[in-house]
């Protein structure tokens, strides 16, 4: 395991384990937000790379955690998001505000792209980026009657400030709400106004249409 390891480090150009920061260790909330080399030094008094992986097979004898990975080139990420078919989305799940050290998209992702990308690096349109958020990923998941403001659509709504709009959270101080979102409307029913919740739940699973189920509601 420790050979598949180590070859599987150098089969992607690494070194060592710096790219993993753990994000949520129950058996030790204390290292929370520590690369695995700080956590290795800690634990064992070393950050070689064998202390490294006898670290993460320890984390894992405990139970294991959650981590951020950095594996990608802020280059790399600009040549895929001005990409037409490149859709803008997230895959964090909902956080307990201030529990443990996420990845920042938990709660600023669509943000940092409109303040980041659109407003002070001019690489996306105001448009682009909220077709890149909305009406392509509908389409391309065939979430029929949302994505765009029509007649006759779901009245999903985001109602923001594009001068305001901002994400202050980041990797090492995450549990920070994005900024510049005044009202959130679902389903034709506001669920935050003027940045408040309301206390309303109008939302719904979507799910994707096959020529044979009807569409949900």
């Amino acid at each position: 395991m420790v050979a598949e390891m180590k070859e599987t480090l150098k089969r992607s150009r690494r070194s060592d384990y710096a790219y993993a920061v753990i994000a949520n260790f129950e058996a030790d909330t204390s290292l929370n937000g520590k690369s695995v080399p700080e956590v290795a030094t800690l634990r064992r008094g070393s950050a070689t790379l064998d202390d490294q992986i006898e670290t993460i097979l320890e984390i894992e004898a405990q139970g294991g955690a959650s981590a951020v990975f950095h594996g990608m080139s802020e280059d790399n990420l600009k040549r895929f998001l001005v990409h037409p078919m490149t859709m803008v989305a997230s895959d964090s799940g909902p956080r307990r505000f201030g529990e443990a050290v996420p990845h920042p998209r938990g709660y600023g992702n669509n943000a940092r792209v409109l303040a980041h990308y659109v407003r002070e690096q001019h690489l996306l349109t105001l448009e682009e980026a909220i077709r890149k958020m909305t009406s392509l990923p509908a389409r391309t998941f065939s979430l029929e009657q949302r994505g765009e403001i029509r007649p006759g659509f779901f009245a999903d709504l985001v109602i923001f400030d594009p001068a305001a709009v901002q994400a202050p959270s980041w990797f090492g101080d995450p549990h920070h709400y994005a900024v510049g979102f005044d009202d959130v409307i679902v389903q034709g029913v506001p669920i935050i106004r003027g940045g408040q919740l309301t206390g309303a739940r109008p939302g719904a699973a979507l799910r994707h249409r096959s020529a044979t189920t009807p569409l949900a509601p």
